[in-house]
């Protein structure tokens, strides 16, 4: 069946369902009106879904999508595509700003679903949409966001569509800022950050470069395809059981420094990416999570506790004072093997001769660990190779009394130091499970099912 509104066609079998058109001063809608799709303009579906398909429809992840006014918000019609990629029903909103950057009618093509401007509006069919639509979804993903939002989120306004189902929704909240540098600087924005984050909402933050103003630094909307994997990673942590509810889950990240005087060290590549990929995901499992962090240069993981350390020796001792209250141990920092035997008090100065340092090795924080392993401890440590892994991995995991090793061959493609993916194998007693490349947060859930299953085993 085909409707003919105007110069438009509208088939059946594409929509899915008989579509109407409604407008203030006339029931159908001309062409320039649809383009235009002001917010006076507002496109529905007539509803007419069989049980099983409603039955379905629960199945997919639902996101609500929302939209500010700001120049990065051509950029929300990518993360939309991305999410409806991963199987996402998306459902979309902007404020009125949104839509002179970008237009109702390209979210509506898109997703096939009613775009909200505002649901106060005399011809919108649901006077409570803002209701209805932040109770049925899984996520609601805020991108971009303006500072003039982040103030009205963080102070409890709800004068628009948007405010309104921030307030009403139940679902996890996901906002990723996008504005001039010295706006995000500002005292006022960041107090809002701060009370956001307190209110549980996961913020994204920008990106550093140049914005549309000319002026450089942070500011600039994080890549769509970071925030669909983000969307996604929360979408998914939300189905996963709470399944270490009980689990106190200490975890070390990133890479130490042995100085070799004031202005030079030994360190290596690590940009703790994967151990705080661990922490954000044991979090998100329902577990108290505490990282101890060498240098990084990843994002830092939210609602968790962070304890900043320098050498192999302070985080061993960072480590040992958290040890009795830990119920699983997971080493993932790259922690350096050799420390200069005698650190210089002061620059050593270049003289053209040959120098030669005499190095000892760093403590063991993996052995040491295991040796102190109680009862209810679980022990993980990592094993980056470049060749034999799997049995140098088994090695370690038998000679350190460990319960899982996660082994990566860091010579691989994609795999490694300060890469967002991984490709790892899990050795545990029992056996090896190699894993395909994936990112370092599906590589953490992986490593965490593992850890749940032995916890499980442990408990009979």
């Amino acid at each position: 069946m085909r409707f003919r509104i105007a110069n438009i066609t509208l088939t059946a079998a594409l929509i899915g369902e008989p579509v109407r058109i409604v407008r203030r001063e006339r029931q159908v809608a001309p062409l320039s009106a649809l383009r235009a799709n002001r917010p006076g303009c507002y496109i529905s579906r007539v509803k007419m879904a069989q049980p099983e398909e409603a039955t379905q429809k629960r199945a997919v992840r639902r996101v609500a999508l929302g939209v500010a006014g700001g120049i990065a918000a051509y950029k929300a019609v990518e993360i939309m595509r991305g999410l409806q990629r991963a199987g996402c029903r998306v459902r979309v909103a902007l404020t009125r700003h949104a839509c002179e950057f970008v237009r109702p009618l390209t979210f509506r093509a898109l997703t096939d679903e009613p775009v909200i401007v505002d649901d106060y509006a005399p011809e919108n069919p649901d006077p409570i949409a803002h209701i209805s639509f932040s109770q049925e979804v899984d996520l609601f993903l805020v991108a971009p966001a303006t500072a003039n939002l982040l103030a009205k989120f963080a102070a409890g306004i709800a004068d628009d569509f948007l405010t309104t189902t921030y307030l009403a929704t139940t679902a996890p909240v996901v906002i990723a800022p996008a504005m001039n540098p010295q706006m995000w600087h500002h005292p006022a924005t960041q107090r809002a950050l701060e009370r956001l984050r307190a209110d549980g909402v996961r913020i994204i933050e920008p990106d550093e470069g140049e914005m549309a103003c000319g002026a450089i630094g942070p500011g600039r909307l994080s890549e769509p395809g970071r925030i669909v994997r983000i969307a996604l990673e929360i979408l998914e942590s939300e189905i996963r059981a709470r399944d270490l509810a009980r689990e106190h889950v200490l975890i070390t990240a990133g890479a130490t420094r042995e100085e070799i005087d004031p202005v030079r060290f030994i360190s290596n590549r690590s940009s703790g990416r994967m151990g705080f990929a661990l922490a954000e995901a044991a979090r998100a499992r329902g577990a108290q999570v505490t990282v101890i962090a060498g240098m990084t240069t990843a994002p830092e993981p939210y609602g968790v506790e962070l304890v900043r350390v320098c050498s192999a020796e302070e985080m061993l001792r960072a480590v040992l004072e958290r040890l009795p209250h830990a119920t699983a141990f997971i080493a993932a920092a790259a922690v350096a093997d050799y420390r200069p035997a005698t650190r210089q008090a002061q620059k050593i100065k270049k003289t053209g001769a040959r120098l030669t340092l005499e190095l000892e090795p760093t403590p063991d924080i993996l052995a040491t660990v295991a040796a102190r392993k109680h009862e209810s401890l679980l022990v993980v440590g990592f094993a980056a190779e470049t060749e034999r892994v799997v049995e140098h991995a088994r090695d370690k995991l038998e000679r350190k009394g460990l319960d899982l090793v996660v082994a990566n061959d860091v010579s691989q493609k994609g795999a490694g130091f300060d890469s967002e993916t991984n490709i790892v194998t899990l050795v545990t007693r029992d056996g090896e499970e190699s894993l395909p490349l994936m990112t370092k947060s599906e590589v953490a859930h992986r490593i965490l099912d593992t850890v749940a299953r032995l916890r499980k085993l442990a408990r009979g």
